[in-house]
């Protein structure tokens, strides 16, 4: 299989064939063999009913995931990703505001030698205080706390080659830092103008509150991909900052009492110093036991603490690509 489009759906009733036709209308030109994987998300109207007549008509090309409940978009995007073939992953919304128009050009760009091509929604059709701002925001933080600079991680419609995919599993709201993980491989990244259309049927599911749930999911992404692997790298750190800070107040307060008979315990910083050389110390101790855990998660696993790119002249006995 050479493309697989995910498209994740939660009430998406009156778009659905109509993102199917678009997504015929621009890859049946291609001459590639794809699959489109639809996941339905615990919709309660009538999508999965409209999923299905489409699965009955192309059963060729079509598959539907029925997941239990509303498990959330990036469930669903994981689902489509797990349970889908293609070399390489396009994932693309339901609602009919990307525009699948866009995939031919983002796939000419994997041909480039990129693996991962990010849609920027550069001309964005949504309420600009509720929707636009909120993204802006969110996306000059991620990117500069990531350090992979992107105009647009909200935007759904990505390209994929699927090696990059693979070694980390996605929750909470992380489909959108997809790139982040990508990038802690090696992987090369570009970003391209995409189309955006303003919504005609149904009603966004996200509001602000999402905001907050990507920013706290940015303190994970941050942890595991720069401290994955070296814990102790974070948590010795703080703990031997907290003993230089704890152990310089003890020393004042000991050159204090020895030259000006200050007392020592009559001031809060006693306590204060005594406590962050103690919490020093835990973080220290704590970072000890999170390389143990580090080493038992992959060696236990015989997971390498490395990744291939290609094998020049070489055998390899996983999906790595080779020359």
């Amino acid at each position: 299989m050479d493309l697989s489009i995910v498209v994740p759906v939660y009430n998406e009733q009156e778009n659905i064939h109509l993102v199917y036709e678009a997504i015929i209308n621009t890859i049946t030109p291609l001459k590639k063999q794809w699959e489109l994987m639809m996941v339905d998300d615990g919709s309660t109207d009538e999508s999965l009913k409209e999923m299905r007549i489409i699965a009955k008509k192309d059963p060729e090309h079509v598959s539907v995931i029925v997941l239990r409940r509303n498990f959330g978009q990036t469930a669903a995007i994981a689902a489509g990703i797990d349970h889908s073939s293609g070399e390489i992953v396009v994932l693309c919304d339901a609602d009919m505001q990307n525009d699948p128009a866009d995939i031919p050009m983002m796939l000419e760009k994997l041909d480039e030698g990129y693996d991962v091509v990010s849609g920027w929604r550069y001309n964005r059709q949504d309420k600009f205080m509720t929707r636009v701002l909120p993204s802006k925001a969110a996306n000059w933080l991620i990117s500069h706390v990531t350090g992979v600079h992107l105009h647009d991680y909200g935007c759904t419609l990505k390209a994929y080659r699927r090696e990059v995919l693979s070694g980390f599993h996605l929750y909470g709201e992380m489909h959108r830092f997809i790139p982040v993980y990508a990038d802690s491989v090696g992987a090369k990244i570009t970003e391209v103008r995409v189309h955006h259309h303003p919504r005609k049927f149904g009603k966004a599911k996200y509001g602000l509150e999402r905001t907050f749930k990507v920013i706290l999911d940015l303190f994970t992404v941050k942890f595991l991909t720069a401290y994955a692997n070296k814990p102790i790298y974070l948590f010795g750190g703080l703990g031997i900052s907290l003993i230089a800070a704890g152990g310089l107040v003890l020393l004042y307060l000991f050159i204090r009492r020895v030259w000006f008979q200050v007392s020592v315990t009559a001031t809060p910083w006693f306590l204060i110093s005594v406590t962050s050389v103690i919490m020093g110390f835990q973080s220290v101790l704590m970072g000890f036991i999170a390389e143990l855990l580090v080493r038992t998660y992959h060696e236990s696993q015989n997971k390498p603490t490395y990744t291939i790119r290609t094998i020049i002249n070489g055998n390899s006995r996983d999906s790595t690509r080779k020359e």
